[in-house]
């Protein structure tokens, strides 16, 4: 055999190695699950205009509920696909002291209200218009749709990563309610404005 060979060989079984020792550092750990800075801490406060009104709406008047937060845009796909199933938890939660709050960002308020027009709006729901994006600044919202819990404290507990499921959503807001460890997950690609 060549020298050349015998070096070509050796260097493809250090690359191996390497690979390996990367990837057997991942094992057991699940892809999905995402960090943010916000776990653990207060939720910062947002004071929103309406998105169908002349008031504001404030996040510390629902201190004492669960408070689902989504962030979501008229033109975002992720967001036309989780609609019915916020409208659809915020219902079944009415009576639960659970509060959705949807945050319309990076958008037209007109745009916005047709949206809800087309796909339907929640009465159990507070819709407000986050102008000049500071509420998604404020909770560093990268790309929608983006989707927070927060419990009775006010503390963030999860976050969601892209389009929630109605099953993810109650299910999340059932562990916070009895006080279970919620962590973020990534359920799929967000869109950016």
């Amino acid at each position: 055999m060549s020298s050349k060979i015998v070096w070509l060989v050796i260097a493809a079984g250090v690359i191996v190695m390497i690979v390996g020792v990367a990837l057997a550092g991942t094992l057991g750990s699940d892809p999905t699950v995402v960090g943010s800075a916000l776990i653990d801490k207060p939720a910062p406060e947002m004071v929103l205009d309406e998105l169908e009104g002349d008031g504001q709406v404030r996040l510390s008047d629902h201190l004492g509920d669960v408070v689902v937060i989504n962030f979501w845009a008229s033109w975002c796909t992720g967001c036309r696909q989780e609609h019915e199933s916020l409208d659809a938890a915020a219902s079944d939660y009415a009576n639960f002291d659970v509060t959705f709050f949807s945050v319309n960002t990076l958008d037209e308020e007109s745009q916005a209200i047709g949206f809800l027009d087309r796909f339907g709006r929640s009465e159990e729901t507070v819709y407000g218009i986050d102008h000049g994006s500071s509420a998604a600044f404020s909770y560093g919202v990268a790309g929608l749709p983006e989707t927070f819990f927060v419990d009775p404290s006010g503390i963030v507990v999860g976050k969601v990563i892209g389009p929630v499921t109605y099953d993810l959503v109650t299910a999340t807001i059932d562990r916070v309610l009895l006080g279970e460890d919620i962590d973020s997950v990534k359920t799929g690609e967000t869109e950016q404005g």
